[in-house]
C-alpha cells in the first residue's frame, strides 16, 4: 500500500467510552479515531456508546468506518441506534462496517430485531468488509490488519496504519503471540485490562498489559475495560502499577479524553 505523502498526517484519538459491560459510571469501551487525511473511524459500538458518540460528533456524514471487534453486546449492540440516528440526521454517505467473517449477517439481524424495517429506510449504503486475520486491506486510506486475541468469543485485535502512525486496539481478550506481532512498534497500544494483576480466562490485567506493552516496544499504552469494582476500590494499586512505566507512557483514560498522535 502506498500512503499519501502530501497531506498532514496526524490522528486525534477520542475515548468515547472506557468501561466494561456492566459499568454504570463509564460507557462501554469505544474509540473514535479522527485522521486528518483519512476520515473518522469508530472502534466498537456497545449498548451505551451512541449517545456519547453523538455528544462528540454532530454531522451525519462525519463517520467513515465502523469496526466491530467481536459479537458481545457491549461491543456491537449500539449499532442499531447508531444507524437509526444517522438516518434521522439525513446521512447520505456510505458507511463502511468492518469485522470478522459473519459481520454482515450479524449486523443485519441485530438491526432488524431492534428496529424492524430500518434497513430498508436507510438513505445511505452499508458497505461490509471482512478482515481475515493477518491479511491487510485498505479502507478509507488506512491500512487495516487484524489478529485473533484470546477471548470467550472470537475477537479480532486491530492495527490501523496511516503511513506515519500505527494504533493497536485489542477489543477484549488476553494477548496472544499473534496480537503481540500485530502490536509491535505501534505508537499507541489500546488494550482491555479487566483485572489488576492476574489474567483470567478471556480477559487481561493491568500488569499483563504492561508486560505486553514492553514486549511490543510500543510508545504509549492506554488501558480500558477495567472491572468496575477494581476501578473504584483499587485506585492506589492502579496508580502504583502505572507509575512503574517511565515517562507516563501508560495511562487510564477517562470518558471523552482526547490525545493527538
Amino acid at each position: 500500500m502506498e500512503f499519501a505523502k502530501d497531506r498532514v498526517r496526524y490522528m486525534e484519538i477520542i475515548f468515547i467510552g472506557v468501561g466494561e459491560a456492566c459499568d454504570s459510571n463509564y460507557p462501554n469501551t469505544s474509540i473514535l479515531i479522527k485522521d486528518a487525511g483519512c476520515g473518522n473511524h469508530l472502534l466498537d459500538c456497545g449498548f451505551s456508546v451512541p449517545h456519547y458518540y453523538f455528544g462528540q460528533c454532530f454531522a451525519p456524514d462525519e463517520l467513515d468506518t465502523l469496526w466491530i471487534s467481536h459479537f458481545h453486546g457491549d461491543h456491537f449492540f449500539g449499532v442499531p441506534l447508531l444507524l437509526l440516528r444517522l438516518w434521522e440526521m439525513g446521512r447520505k454517505k456510505p458507511l463502511h462496517i468492518v469485522g470478522q467473517e459473519n459481520i454482515a449477517a450479524k449486523i443485519s439481524k441485530t438491526v432488524n430485531l431492534a428496529y424492524g424495517n430500518l434497513a430498508g429506510k436507510l438513505q445511505y449504503e452499508l458497505k461490509f468488509h471482512v478482515l481475515p486475520p493477518n491479511e491487510k486491506i485498505n479502507i478509507a486510506g488506512l491500512q487495516w490488519q487484524s489478529a485473533w486475541g484470546n477471548h470467550s468469543r472470537p475477537c479480532l485485535a486491530l492495527c490501523l496504519n496511516n503511513g506515519r502512525k500505527k494504533i493497536f486496539y485489542s477489543g477484549d481478550g488476553r494477548p496472544t503471540p499473534e496480537t503481540a506481532a500485530l502490536a509491535g512498534g505501534c505508537d499507541l497500544l489500546i488494550h482491555e485490562a479487566f483485572m489488576l494483576t492476574d489474567d483470567i480466562p478471556g480477559h487481561g490485567s493491568i500488569q499483563g498489559c504492561i508486560n505486553f506493552f514492553r514486549q511490543a516496544e510500543a510508545k504509549r499504552l492506554a488501558l480500558v475495560h477495567l472491572n468496575r469494582e477494581i476501578r473504584l476500590r483499587e485506585k492506589k494499586s492502579i496508580h502504583t502499577l502505572l507509575s512503574h512505566v517511565p515517562d507516563q507512557a501508560c495511562f487510564l483514560p477517562e470518558t471523552g479524553e482526547k490525545i493527538i498522535l
